[in-house]
């Protein structure tokens, strides 16, 4: 083969538009030599280099992948029991709740008929006194007829705290000191309930019973003697209330909980199906434009290439033909006129041509993308810029059709902004492998032209080639990085993603 043959990875291949001095961002590493100094002997104690600013740091928003039906299911199931566990534990403090005000309503009606019909009716005045006979006729009456209903104790007391009658001897003639809601019955007759936590000196007896529901109002003997009625219900029927509602509301809970989960799989599941055939319909129709944008470049290329520019270049010919006849025949002002003509038509010509290569690069998918690099350098090498291309074979098989695309656009976008707006003598075009597992192709771009502040926001603004490159190189997950000052040239480098592996 001729000097194109490629000798290993680390070898670049040379191209016919290689100029005799190289630049040092196309021959060497950027992180050794300056981002945008082209090499010179006088660069020795020259300005500070100026440092890469990243436009484009390769971090694209990941699209979200299709959650798997399974473990939405799963999702839900677990949802659906942590939902399952937090309403179990509300109803069973609500069941509670609800038992214990039944049970503290259910004691206070029972209390207020027992204190009317049966302990009134057997008071005596003796009792405040102390008469053990008297004592001996209320407690039996308290034991036959009050004690039988989930009492567990009974008390009478004065209003200044002594106990005239319990069921517990004990407590019998001990003074207390009566609460504010106990005097409050006392001074304002009603019947009170709640349930009570036993902490009172009172309560001492009580305690081993556990928690008891508490009822008071007052009764008056025969006299007008007033006394404070006090009974301690068991609290066994109120938790037997309380899981009784309790079982009855989890059931009816957990009934609908599960019926609705049991509604709800086949509908998450279909929706998860009718998601997944929207992906995959979508990303189907995503490359049928991406292939069908390609077929109508090469229409375009082709019809361009084989209509208008070969309608032009044999115009080309005829106009040229006709300008030698007319000098030939001693018309030298027409002939100047029509040599004028042929040149503009063949520069219309060459510009067409550009768009070719630029609408659709064949050397790209024909010829690789060393090939396409050079197609780009020879335009600028036409206009008077100096260009040094270096492509390291190795690092170009390392980029799949996609990297070698993306490659392709940059290169071309930064080679048209030299032409465009550097007004730059020299540039250099390298492609090279780098050791970063991530980014291991890097594509550099310098030039010597004018330059630019790229930390200044108004540099973007107006340039949309730019900032489709921008977006380029993000979705792409390329780095994407300038260095330029102003009058000291500007270097464009881009960190390309693996691809295929050669």
């Amino acid at each position: 083969m001729d000097s194109t043959k490629r000798m290993g990875s680390d070898d670049t291949v040379p191209l016919p538009i290689t100029l005799p001095v190289p630049l040092a961002a196309a021959s060497g590493s950027t992180e050794g030599t300056g981002p945008n100094q082209l090499p010179d002997d006088s660069d020795e104690g020259g300005p500070p280099e100026p440092a890469w600013v990243t436009v484009a740091d390769g971090a694209a928003p990941p699209l979200p992948p299709l959650p798997e039906r399974n473990r939405m299911l799963l999702q839900l199931g677990l949802a659906a029991l942590a939902v399952l566990t937090v309403v179990l534990a509300g109803s069973a403090v609500a069941a509670s709740r609800l038992a214990e005000r039944e049970a503290v309503n259910g004691a206070a009606k029972m209390t207020d008929l027992l204190a009317v019909s049966v302990v009134q009716p057997a008071l005596v005045d003796e009792l405040v006194s102390g008469d053990p006979a008297a004592y001996d006729a209320v407690d039996s009456v308290m034991r036959e007829r009050v004690l039988p209903n989930n009492i567990v104790r009974v008390k009478l007391w004065t209003p200044d705290g002594r106990v005239v009658y319990s069921d517990e001897r004990r407590l019998v003639g001990q003074r207390f000191q009566l609460g504010d809601e106990q005097l409050d019955t006392l001074a304002h007759p009603r019947t009170q309930a709640e349930v009570s936590d036993l902490q009172s000196s009172e309560n001492t007896l009580e305690r081993p019973s556990g928690r008891l529901v508490e009822v008071y109002r007052p009764v008056w003997t025969p006299s007008g003697a007033e006394l404070l009625f006090e009974v301690y219900g068991d609290y066994t029927p109120v938790a037997q209330r309380a899981s009784d509602l309790w079982r009855g509301f989890a059931g009816l809970l957990t009934s609908a909980i599960l019926l609705l989960l049991v509604l709800m799989t086949p509908v998450l599941w279909q929706l998860l199906s009718r998601l997944r055939a929207a992906q995959q319909q979508r990303e189907a129709l995503l490359q049928q434009a991406v292939d069908a944008s390609d077929q109508e470049r090469r229409r375009i290329a082709s019809d361009l290439h084989d209509g208008p520019v070969q309608d032009l270049a044999g115009s080309a010919l005829a106009v040229a033909g006709a300008a030698e006849l007319a000098r030939a025949s001693g018309r030298s002002a027409v002939a100047d006129t029509v040599d004028d003509a042929a040149r503009m038509v063949r520069s219309s010509i060459a510009s067409l041509r550009s768009l070719l290569v630029d609408i659709y690069p064949p050397r790209l998918a024909d010829a690789g993308l060393a090939a396409a690099l050079a197609d780009l350098a020879r335009p600028l090498a036409a206009r008077g810029i100096a260009v040094d291309v270096a492509v390291d074979a190795g690092a170009a098989d390392r980029l799949d059709p996609g990297g070698q695309r993306l490659a392709h656009r940059i290169a071309t976008e930064c080679l048209r902004n030299v032409v465009r707006h550097s007004r730059a003598h020299r540039a250099g075009l390298s492609l090279r492998g780098t050791a970063d597992a991530a980014h291991p192709v890097v594509l550099t771009v310098t030039d010597d032209g004018v330059g630019f502040d790229p930390r200044h926001p108004a540099w973007r603004e107006g340039h949309f080639g730019i900032r489709s490159l921008i977006d380029l190189a993000t979705e792409a997950g390329a780095i994407l990085e300038v260095a330029s000052t102003p009058g000291g040239g500007t270097s464009w480098r881009a960190r390309l993603p693996a691809g295929s592996a050669s």
